[in-house]
């Protein structure tokens, strides 16, 4: 598709990237300010969501570079489930073009206020590792798969979904649990990209600009997850949660809000 790409417009939007980033590398949800602001610069729900893939790689993959840097990540423990969250995403970026996502809008509202919900009264939740559930092999094979199937099917929530995983059943605290969640979530959005551009549906001169507006905002973002931890993350993880929700019912019911 062709739309105006003028000098303001591509300035707002980066403006918008940074925003997103920043957030997005603490408590996830940034697609929750991307996508919106794409869909009204003029692209059509499919580019805008091709194109923020694009975008989200580069916040991603920041902030997952500064926690590696940092000691919080550990690459060479993370193998597998970079690889289970790849292929998890490929194949919900297929099924989607196959499977009606409808039951799945309905019930996402409420999953991703759940998860804030989790976030805000469960006593589990703080800086320091707890015992484990599962195994890093079983791990990747259940959460590291099915939440990558669910970022290539839908996406929203993604980055909360890892960290309420890592939290709960690798027993992570939280500031670790968000570096983790940012790397798989890198995993995922190269897969769903691969996948977007060989339909031709990414704009890649906004897409690459916006790239640069959140690598600058996930630096800036993963910076206070490592010296703010629990304090910062917990009431943002909450609010975006609550945000997402309150977005997802506008779209489905729109008379309701």
């Amino acid at each position: 598709m062709v739309i105006e790409l003028s000098v303001e417009l591509l300035g707002l939007l980066f403006g918008v990237a940074i925003l997103a980033g920043f957030i997005d590398a603490i408590a996830g949800g940034g697609g929750l300010i991307t996508i919106p602001a794409l869909m009204w610069a003029g692209l059509s729900p499919t580019a805008a969501l091709a194109t923020n893939k694009l975008q989200a790689c580069g916040g991603s993959f920041s902030a997952s570079l500064y926690f590696v840097r940092k000691g919080m990540v550990k690459l060479a423990d993370m193998k597998l489930a970079i690889a289970c969250a790849f292929i998890g995403s490929a194949l919900g970026t297929i099924a989607v073009q196959q499977i009606d996502a409808d039951i799945l809008r309905l019930l996402l509202p409420f999953l991703i206020l759940a998860i804030g919900g989790y976030f805000l009264f469960s006593k589990s939740i703080s800086e320091n590792d707890k015992h484990q559930l599962v195994t890093p092999t079983a791990f990747a094979f259940t959460a590291a798969l099915g939440v990558g199937v669910y970022d290539g099917f839908f996406g929203p929530g993604t980055g909360s979904f890892f960290a309420l995983a890592f939290v709960s059943l690798a027993g992570f605290g939280l500031a670790k649990a968000t570096a983790h969640a940012k790397l798989l979530n890198f995993s995922t959005n190269i897969a769903s990209l691969i996948f977007f551009a060989l339909g031709g549906q990414v704009l890649w001169t906004l897409g690459v600009i916006m790239l640069a507006g959140q690598t600058i905002g996930a630096t800036l973002g993963a910076k206070l997850v490592v010296t703010k931890g629990t304090r910062l993350i917990r009431p943002l993880v909450v609010l975006m949660s609550i945000l997402m929700s309150v977005k997802l019912l506008a779209d489905q019911y729109p008379t309701w809000l």
